[in-house]
């Protein structure tokens, strides 16, 4: 990382309003670069190959590829990228997912206002930010005060990135052909993940997966 008075910075959100709030406010800040917006999370996992920003701003939910997974892309090709989610909702489950993600901070956009710039100079730092209850969670393991949160989530682990970028796509009502076009693959081996993905869910159609996607922070409800 170049340091705090040179920081390149990605914007991912699916809302161009917030990337233009977003934009204003760290570009405001003197050695503050955004570098590059996305508007989906396969496009920041594109962005952040192309352009290797000092930090990632990541909305969680963005179409055709969650900030969580595209976090874990991200950080698995670039682990000296720093990235901070944000997200609309708190809960003790998704501190663990953004944590488990590879993320290293994570904001409400409710108080971006008043945490987001501390959060990106801590991270700037290559430090971990987070919010007293955030860090509660944390410190306690939080896994053991919710087995039923813990077997979703390992649960979820069971899928590939690939799996879970397809329950995604299919998720936000695209068809089989649609998934196939759109991740560059055949339709047999599309409705083949399709079907492992179900087995392995214990789940027999798209309105469970549906309901998974959403529990799991995939898509918004």
């Amino acid at each position: 990382m170049q340091g705090p008075n040179q920081l390149r910075i990605l914007i991912a959100d699916d809302h161009a309003v917030t990337r233009v709030g977003l934009r204003n406010l760290l570009s405001s800040r003197p050695g503050w670069t955004v570098c590059a917006e996305a508007a989906t999370g396969r496009q920041a996992v594109t962005l952040a190959e192309q352009y290797r920003p000092d930090i990632v701003v990541m909305d969680i939910a963005m179409p055709e590829l969650n900030g969580l997974e595209a976090t874990r892309r991200i950080r698995k090709l670039f682990p000296k990228i720093e990235i901070l989610v944000l997200s609309l909702h708190y809960s003790d489950e998704l501190v663990r997912e953004v944590v488990d993600a590879g993320a290293r901070a994570y904001v409400l956009k409710s108080d971006a206002s008043k945490d987001l710039l501390s959060a990106i100079r801590t991270l700037a730092n290559h430090q971990a930010y987070f919010t007293a209850p955030a860090s509660e969670v944390l410190i306690r393991g939080g896994c053991d005060q919710n087995p039923e949160a813990n077997s979703s989530v390992s649960i979820h682990k069971t899928l590939t990135s690939r799996e879970r970028e397809i329950v995604q796509l299919l998720a936000e009502g695209k068809s089989s052909k649609e998934v196939a076009v759109g991740l560059g693959i055949s339709v047999k081996t599309t409705e083949t993940h399709r079907a492992n993905i179900l087995r392995k869910l214990g789940m027999h159609s798209v309105s469970e997966l549906v309901r998974y996607a959403v529990k799991n922070h995939m898509i918004e409800p």
